[in-house]
């Protein structure tokens, strides 16, 4: 199989490499579609994200979907053939965190691009057949492969605890920040106030479920919850103050390993102060928002790039406008537009 391989310092090349058999309990996934995320182009441009160092080649991308091809011993051959969204972790299952059921925190997880474990830029790749998720036809392969940042931000709106009728000030109108955005619209609230310092992002932020949209330093006050998904320490300092007493602030965004933040805001006011690893049992929780409507991430997708592309997809980021970038392994080359992406297995059959 193609596979993108990212080298030490940063180099990057397209090899031919074996298909990987699935083991027991595994199932052999044909990739059909790739998210490029923001660690995957820290990888690229730093070697490392805090302990985790890019010191041997390394396939890149978490945020995957594709069809089941191949069944490992214990697994029913009538999953063969369909169409999953791949939940890029493998936790021990004997681990105290996995047996408490928050096994995104496990000690021993095995992730997706996070090295030495290789992740889904390439044709196929196998996983434990719990986590490969069945998504019906009516959602999209680029829709499949973001339940994985769709997850990261059911997983922060839960932490915020809030629902019908509340306010959440959210720090960044990245993906991530975006994703928050529209769950929390999907869970009743009322009022979504968005601060980014980016004129592009902050007006499609509107599209996807913000109700005021500011720039950062814009006074805000008195809300339920705070999510940050900037990793700014200004941004973090400033949503911490926002929040009303017994607020909750929600840590996402990846950024310096340590902040000065108001301990006596937090302390007068009973602060919740939290973080977000990954997410747990968020799968069922995205599919369902999806096949709904209550959430669109077709929209959210703005650079389509064939695998011979994947460093111009990881570097899409830095384009004025660009909220989400795909990368279809099974294609060499970029795509224009959607209409121009690789067909899934489910649309092949619709034109037999």
């Amino acid at each position: 199989m193609r596979a993108s391989v990212l080298y030490p310092g940063g180099e990057m090349a397209v090899e031919e490499r074996p298909v990987p058999d699935p083991g027991p309990g595994d199932v052999l996934i044909r990739v059909s579609a790739v998210g490029v995320c923001g660690s995957d182009a820290h990888y690229v441009r730093h070697g490392r994200i805090g302990n985790h160092v890019v010191d041997a080649p390394l396939i890149l991308g978490h945020e995957a979907a594709g069809t089941i091809v191949a069944v490992g011993p214990g697994i029913a051959q009538s999953r063969i053939g369909r169409r999953v969204s791949i939940e890029p972790q493998t936790p021990d299952p004997t681990s105290s965190e996995s047996r408490r059921g928050l096994y995104n925190l496990c000690p021993h997880m095995r992730f997706f691009a996070t090295p030495p474990i290789d992740g889904a830029l390439c044709e196929y790749v196998t996983i434990g057949a719990s986590f490969a998720h069945d998504v019906p036809d009516t959602v999209s392969d680029d829709a499949a492969a973001l339940c994985e940042p769709l997850s990261v931000g059911i997983a922060a709106i839960r932490k915020a605890a809030v629902g019908m009728g509340d306010s959440v000030l959210i720090a960044g109108a990245g993906p991530i920040g975006l994703m928050c955005a529209q769950v929390a619209r999907a869970a009743g609230v009322t009022r979504i106030v968005i601060s980014e310092p980016d004129p592009a992002r902050r007006a499609a932020a509107g599209q996807f479920g913000a109700t005021e949209i500011i720039e950062p330093g814009a006074p805000v006050s008195s809300v339920d919850a705070f999510v940050d998904a900037s990793g700014v320490e200004a941004a973090v300092v400033a949503g911490i103050s926002a929040l009303r007493p017994a607020g909750r602030a929600v840590l996402v965004g990846m950024g310096a390993d340590a902040m000065t933040l108001p301990v006596t805001v937090i302390q007068n006011r009973e602060i919740v102060l939290t973080g977000v690893f990954r997410y747990a049992n968020t799968w069922p929780t995205a599919i369902s928002l999806i096949t709904s409507g209550r959430v669109d991430l077709d929209a959210m997708v703005t650079g389509r790039f064939g695998l011979d592309d994947a460093r111009a997809a990881l570097d899409a980021d830095r384009t004025p406008g660009s909220i989400k970038a795909v990368i279809y392994p099974g294609l060499s080359r970029s795509v224009s537009s959607s209409a121009d992406r690789p067909a899934s297995d489910t649309e092949k059959g619709r034109d037999t």
